[in-house]
C-alpha cells in the first residue's frame, strides 16, 4: 500500500524513539505478533517508535527499506492485550508526517487477510498499489 493522503494524519498519542538497546523488548512484541521477519538489526534501517503503558512497551512501528523517493513503514504491532486503542494508528500517522516532511512517500505491506489493518491504513490514506506474494525461507 502506498500512502497517498492529501494531509498527514494527525498524531494521537505520544511516542518515544526507540533504539538498538530496546530490540529485546522490540522483538518479544514482534514475535507476540508473528512478525517473521524482523530482526535485531531492524533498527539500523531507520527511526522505530513505540508506545508504552506502565513501562511495558505495548506498540511499535518505524521505517524499515528505502528506495528512491519511497520509504517503508514497518513492524507495525500492538501488544495482544491491548488492541482497539489507536496505537498503530498513532505511530503509522508520526511515521508518515516524518516520510513526508523528508519529501518521501510511504509505503507499507500487509496481509491481503489482515482485513482490520487494511481498514486502519485506508483511513489514514493509503492505496492498495498491487498485490504481491511473498514467501519466508527458514534454514532448518
Amino acid at each position: 500500500m502506498v500512502w497517498n493522503g492529501p494531509v498527514p494524519p494527525e498524531v494521537k498519542h505520544s511516542a518515544e524513539d526507540l533504539n538498538i538497546s530496546q530490540i529485546d523488548e522490540m522483538l518479544e512484541l514482534t514475535e507476540l505478533n508473528e512478525l517473521g521477519r524482523f530482526r535485531k538489526r531492524a533498527p539500523e534501517l531507520g527511526s522505530y517508535l513505540g508506545i508504552r503503558e506502565a513501562g511495558q512497551l505495548v506498540a511499535m512501528a518505524g521505517e524499515g527499506f528505502r528506495f528512491p523517493g519511497y520509504t517503508e513503514i514497518s513492524a507495525v504491532c500492538t501488544h495482544p492485550d491491548h488492541p482497539g486503542r489507536g496505537y498503530a494508528s498513532s505511530l503509522v500517522s508520526a511515521l508518515i508526517q516524518k516520510i513526508t516532511k523528508s519529501g518521501e512517500t510511504p509505503f507499507l505491506h500487509v496481509g491481503t487477510e489482515n482485513a482490520q489493518a487494511i481498514r486502519v491504513y485506508e483511513k489514514l490514506g493509503f492505496k492498495t498499489r498491487r498485490t504481491i506474494t511473498f514467501a519466508i525461507v527458514k534454514r532448518e
